[in-house]
């Protein structure tokens, strides 16, 4: 008997989806896209140019046997529907299924949903709608502007540069951390001075002098005012005022990933990769189910039936005094919502009652998510704010404190946000009070901070670059590309980084920048409005941009090879340090007449410190950056990228079987929350 054919992007999802549907169904996987561009045509773009930039697709490589069978399974059902991602790039790929599996209007849907349970995927099939050809057009467009963007300058940098890629909003990020660096350089470290009183109780700070704000810049000038100071003070006012603390929002794609940097210490590609697991269904041990929405939104909208669970759950677990109200969001521009924010699936599912069916990771993101979720449904905190005001001939010292006197939301949330109180003690005005010391302390202007992972995806949100989905893969790619180094948690440009940023400036100022690449994702976001034809934003654009490269080919000077200070033995002229894919090498200047290359004697020199626990061939060896930082890594790379800051014990998680790693905190793994006793 035919069945109806759901196909899904993701293997695990299917079985579980598979499970809701019953015997009338069957449920397959694409594995994610099964086409991309060719690389025929003009320079491999695998779009007709001449023709409104027309693509040419072909199936990716390794996906012919399972198209195949994709087809097979579509000639032995009635009806197929089709249940990608609800975003732009799943509208896409249910679009290259439909065209690629010779699908008619007749004989197919497409359903989206935002959470893998029961009752929501069945709804899904009375809402079954076609494809939306606005938003094919919108995820292709960007497609191909990434695609020409990306072969054009990649192979600008790799024939001009030591670098191998350049992007579309890489390229931007990119300019973001090389800017910041610079500012740092030029920032001018001033000296200034502050003076404090030191109460029993609380401490108070120097504020004015005849209402005049103090900025003390000298030595001098602080030991005058001290002496002109004595112990004794009078309590000039005391102003209470009851403020009250909001919730926030629940999580978006772009601020989950910036609470798991700070809060869990997880990189936006494992944020994200978790998420994907816990979206998809976990085995609860009597089901399987998803236990988050979808985790690529920008949206912070709830459905009406979680909202009112979430109010009877409050108000069964901590009263109706704690019962909040919907936020309503001021942030409009560059929100796709079409869905949700990232929530549980059912606010009855609490993290501590699913612990057991989790990795420790697993929990602690979904614990995140579902108590962000239930604070922001709950009553604002309310604070008594208070700030004393104190006198010392005619000098004016400040305190500030305030007291929780209804914690609200934080009754769920206190874990996450810092609320220590400084609570002052009872004064009246009027009242004498001597401190115990009065002294001025030495500090130092501080220069802007580098971005660290979770201020990086902020700023590229607030700047309107690219979408949140993509963060996760630009920092990677910025990583992975050696443009960046990671210290303290912190971004450093490398060499390479620079002269790419510096390079393009040069020739793409007008495209590789902040206002760019915000308008490009405006005018992307009106294609998928139907409000711009998608081949008029790539004509305009194309035949701004290509002028530019050609210029950029034949007047970028291409950066000479650095000499070793090296004769070659066989001709006699220097020794310089190439890049190859496989890394740098010693080679003859003379190329291609001479093909000299010096024999690499760096394995005689390597600290090994153990086996490679990852790919078993190789050994993890003591390595140098650029810049002489010591790390810690495979040498087998690259086949094998396994590295390390922390300097490996020898030994393996018993947990991961990861590196156990020497930290200042002691010995811990490398990849989990492992730490030996």
């Amino acid at each position: 008997m035919s069945k109806n054919l759901v196909i899904v992007e993701s293997p695990s999802k299917s079985k579980t989806i598979e499970k809701y549907l019953g015997n009338d169904y069957k449920v397959v996987s694409s594995l994610g896209h099964i086409r991309d561009l060719t690389t025929s045509g003009k320079f491999g773009f695998g779009v007709d140019i001449e023709n409104h930039f027309k693509p040419e697709y072909k199936i990716i490589k390794g996906k012919k046997k399972l198209v195949t069978e994709l087809k097979k399974d579509v000639k032995n059902s009635d009806f197929v529907y089709l249940a990608t991602d609800p975003d732009r790039e799943g509208e896409a790929i249910s679009w290259h299924l439909y065209d690629t599996l010779g699908l008619n209007d007749n004989n197919y849907k497409r359903i989206v949903f935002n959470e893998i349970t029961k009752d929501v995927i069945l709804n899904s099939f009375s809402h079954a709608r076609k494809i939306d050809n606005n938003l094919v057009k919108s995820q292709e467009t960007r497609r191909i502007l990434d695609r020409i963007i990306g072969f054009r300058l990649s192979k600008l940098m790799q024939s001009k540069t030591e670098g191998k890629s350049a992007g579309r909003v890489q390229s931007v990020a990119l300019k973001l951390i090389v800017d910041r660096e610079r500012e740092i350089a030029a920032f001018n470290i001033e000296k200034y001075y502050e003076i404090d009183a030191h109460f029993n109780d609380f401490d108070a700070k120097l504020d004015t002098y005849n209402n005049k704000k103090v900025e003390i810049k000298s030595i001098e000038e602080a030991e005058n005012i001290l002496n002109k100071l004595d112990k004794s003070f009078v309590i000039e006012n005391i102003i209470k005022k009851e403020k009250e603390k909001k919730s926030k929002f629940p999580y978006t794609t772009s601020t989950l990933q910036q609470d798991a940097s700070t809060k869990l210490n997880f990189t936006s590609k494992k944020t994200m990769s978790i998420a994907q697991k816990l979206y998809e269904g976990i085995n609860l041990g009597s089901e399987t189910v998803g236990l988050i929405t979808y985790m690529r939104t920008d949206s912070v909208r709830m459905s009406d039936e979680f909202i009112k669970n979430t109010y009877g759950y409050i108000k069964e677990n901590y009263g109706d005094n704690y019962i909040g109200h919907v936020k309503k969001s001021k942030k409009t521009e560059n929100v796709q919502d079409a869905h949700e924010a990232i929530r549980p699936t059912s606010i009855n599912r609490h993290p501590d009652d699913i612990k057991q069916y989790l990795s420790n990771d697993e929990y602690k993101l979904y614990r995140m998510i579902y108590y962000r979720a239930l604070a922001s449904l709950m009553k604002s905190a309310k604070v008594e704010a208070t700030t004393i005001i104190l006198e010392n001939n005619n000098y004016k010292f400040k305190s500030t404190g305030q007291i929780l006197i209804f914690d609200g939301y934080l009754k769920v949330y206190a874990d996450y946000e810092d609320n220590q109180d400084k609570i002052l003690p009872v004064l009246t005005t009027g009242q004498n009070i001597t401190a115990n010391l009065v002294e001025y302390t030495e500090h130092e202007t501080k220069p802007p901070a580098r971005y660290t992972e979770s201020k990086l995806i902020k700023e590229m949100e607030e700047l309107g670059i690219g979408r949140p989905s993509t963060y996760a893969k630009t920092i990677d790619t910025l990583k992975e590309r050696a443009y960046v180094t990671v210290t303290d948690k912190k971004f450093i440009p490398t060499d390479i980084g620079i002269d790419i940023t510096d390079r393009l400036q040069a020739f793409f100022k007008d495209i590789i920048n902040v206002k760019y690449t915000r308008e490009m994702e405006e005018d992307l976001d009106k294609i998928a409005d139907g409000k711009l034809v998608w081949y008029n934003l790539l004509d305009r654009f194309y035949n701004e941009f290509e002028p530019k490269v050609e210029i950029a080919f034949k007047e970028m000077e291409k950066k000479p090879p650095e000499e070793t200070g090296e004769m070659c033995p066989n001709c006699g002229n220097p020794l310089v340090i190439k890049q190859s894919k496989y890394g740098k090498f010693v080679a003859c200047s003379n190329y291609p007449e001479c093909k000299y290359i010096k024999p690499n004697d760096d394995k005689k020199e390597e600290v090994i410190i153990m086996k490679c626990p990852n790919c078993q061939d190789g050994k993890i060896v003591e390595k140098k950056t650029r810049r002489g930082k010591i790390f810690y890594g495979c040498n087998n790379y690259p086949k094998c990228k396994t590295a390390t800051w922390d300097k490996p014990t020898g030994e393996l998680c018993p947990n991961c079987k990861s590196i156990l790693v020497e930290s200042k905190t002691g010995i811990k793994c490398s990849n989990c929350d492992y730490i030996k006793n």
